[in-house]
């Protein structure tokens, strides 16, 4: 694909978030093996609910960048418009940059929860469903490397 200026200065930053979203997905996984160990409890020590406090903050930001940065500028790059997250879910699966629409919508509304969620009783519930999905998370991530180095991107 030959690109103009503009999409030569998208694929630029496209390059600089992916080195972003690994350094962060690193990070995650460290936290994720840390809170694996700790397991889901009814009661917390200060340090282990700092752990999952972590692990949450970085799942987090980790799909952040992945759905909202990485994706979007994959679009932006292919000149494809996806108006809602719903339609760049189904965008990214059908172009083969994710593997599944559900996956990528379960884990935008875990990530919705972990940033609304005030009530200490909830929190097992978002631990719990961190420790689940950051493993589905790993694996859109992946699947999105194998598609942007086919087309040279990173």
């Amino acid at each position: 694909m030959k690109f103009d200026s503009s999409t030569e200065r998208l694929a630029a930053q496209l390059k600089k978030d992916w080195a972003l979203l690994k350094r962060s997905e690193e990070s995650l996984q460290i936290s994720l093996k840390k809170c694996k160990a700790i397991g889901i409890k009814n009661v917390y020590s200060f340090e282990e609910s700092e752990s999952f406090d972590a692990l949450t903050s970085k799942f987090g930001r980790t799909s952040d960048m992945f759905t909202q940065k990485i994706l979007k500028t994959a679009f932006l790059i292919l000149r494809e418009e996806a108006q809602t997250f719903v339609d760049r879910a189904n965008m990214a699966e059908k172009l083969g940059m994710t593997s599944s629409t559900d996956s990528i919508l379960q884990i935008r509304d875990l990530r919705n929860s972990i940033a609304h969620e005030y009530e200490t009783d909830a929190l097992n519930k978002i631990y719990a469903g961190v420790l689940s999905l950051t493993p589905t998370l790993f694996r859109e991530i992946m699947t999105a490397q194998k598609y942007f180095a086919k087309r040279k991107w990173i």
